[in-house]
């Protein structure tokens, strides 16, 4: 992972989000020394860069082969953390999701268009690749053996890749019985050293932070400020997508909230370079049982974290006490965003929605589309608006919340499920019957 020349990206300075001390770049610490709240890159010179001159730059860069121009996260590299001369990144090919168009959840929602940045497209299925290309090679740069995350299932599939490919070795906290095996098997044939703690998401975490007090080990986790950074690169290939004229609204689903306040501090970064013109509002949306940020911001106006005991299907937003709510907070002020809940039964209907229209997503990434329908009840988004959903898994994450779904083991029979189900039809292998199947299926689809 290493070769000659450097890689042109920002100096920078990691500076803690609440009293602005400046932070070591070591890796050896990822909170501030003297408040212990979390640390972010700050970039002195982004008002000096030529927008034009780096989106040319940004678009020739798609016809190269090499691995850093490759990467739909180190393509943009001038608006990330510079590496060092004799490092390349460690990377996967990450990026470079599609931007979809879904007509019939637009028509669910009650809008006249609406769009998806997908991001489980990402090699391992899930947008934590975006930020673990960068976390992985800083990891590597600072001459760690051993990388370790807290995880409800994403976050361990991409470290234990990214570690494996870099050739470092890896520590995985899970809780027990709260990760899908889709997940979990990821981690496992990656190398990962997989211990499943009786505890939850939270408690991991927590652990964690004191493992690394003992042992030299390098935190993966959104609390890691390398992480935001790549995962930031979300935001700026949709702008280019978009051909840098920004959506009204973007929404994205609120666990740990690294990923809403990394896309929330790309734009607030792109209007400051001239990229963009405008904000779009960033909301957040989470499931009812677990969410945090939506007390956080109804019943302290954002000042107090307000933590919960998180339960919900949605395993990768099922969490209570969520380590970058300050951040978070400061992307909706920033944008003017706001929050939102939504039930298990509405993520589900919005899973199957989504799913409808040929893109599919993990249980997590369909509460923004839920979301959308109730931002669209009250007002704050418009029919004519411009609106696009940040999708953060792939839908073969959890196959079995599918399956129970649509062969109605999900949830007791209830009248808020008003979308067909579509289980599989268990038949002789016959063919008058696979037609008299067919012809039955016309008639109910008119």
């Amino acid at each position: 992972m290493t070769a000659p020349g450097a890689l042109t990206g920002s100096s920078y300075q990691l500076r803690c989000i609440h009293c602005g001390t400046v932070g070591r770049a070591d890796g050896s610490n990822l909170r501030c020394d003297e408040c212990g709240n979390l640390l972010e890159v700050v970039f002195s010179d982004l008002k000096s860069r030529d927008s034009g001159t780096l989106k040319e730059i940004w678009l020739q860069r798609r016809t190269s082969y090499a691995p850093e121009d490759s990467s739909g996260v180190w393509r943009f590299r001038e608006l990330l953390p510079n590496l060092d001369a004799s490092h390349l990144p460690i990377t996967l090919r990450e990026g470079n999701t599609p931007l979809y168009e879904l007509q019939r959840c637009a028509e669910a929602a009650g809008v006249e268009r609406l769009l998806a940045k997908h991001q489980g497209m990402n090699p391992t299925g899930s947008f934590k690749d975006t930020g673990m290309t960068v976390a992985a090679s800083f990891a590597h740069q600072a001459g760690f053996d051993w990388v370790a995350c807290a995880s409800t299932g994403n976050t361990s599939a991409s470290m234990a890749a990214y570690a494996a490919y870099g050739g470092m070795r890896s520590l995985v906290l899970i809780p027990e019985g709260h990760i899908t095996w889709g997940k979990l098997s990821q981690a496992l044939d990656y190398g990962a050293l997989t211990c499943q703690l009786k505890t939850d998401f939270d408690g991991c975490l927590k652990l964690l932070e004191q493992i690394v007090q003992r042992k030299r080990i390098y935190v993966l986790n959104s609390i890691n400020p390398y992480r935001i950074e790549g995962q930031k690169t979300t935001a700026i290939e949709l702008m280019e997508q978009l051909n840098w004229t920004a959506p009204d609204h973007i929404i994205v689903p609120g666990g740990n909230l690294g990923n809403s306040s990394a896309i929330g501090k790309a734009l607030m970064e792109m209007k400051e370079a001239g990229l963009i013109t405008s904000l779009p509002k960033l909301s957040i949306i989470q499931a009812e049982g677990a969410n945090a940020l939506v007390r956080t911001m109804r019943e302290t106006g954002g000042k107090q974290l307000v933590p919960v005991q998180a339960e919900t299907m949605a395993t990768a937003i099922r969490i209570g006490n969520p380590a970058s709510w300050k951040k978070a907070v400061r992307v909706l002020q920033a944008t003017g965003g706001t929050v939102e809940e939504v039930s298990e039964v509405e993520i589900a209907i919005a899973k199957a929605e989504i799913g409808a229209d040929g893109i599919g997503c993990e249980p997590a990434s369909a509460v923004t589309l839920a979301g959308l329908k109730k931002l669209v009840d009250h007002g704050f988004v418009r029919r004519d608006e411009r609106i696009v959903l940040i999708l953060t898994g792939h839908v073969l994450k959890d196959p079995d919340f599918t399956i129970k779904f649509h062969r109605g083991d999900l949830f007791k029979d209830t009248e808020e499920i008003r979308i067909d189900r579509r289980p599989p039809i268990i038949l002789d292998a016959d063919p008058d019957a696979v037609l008299k199947a067919l012809e039955q299926h016309e008639r109910t689809a008119k």
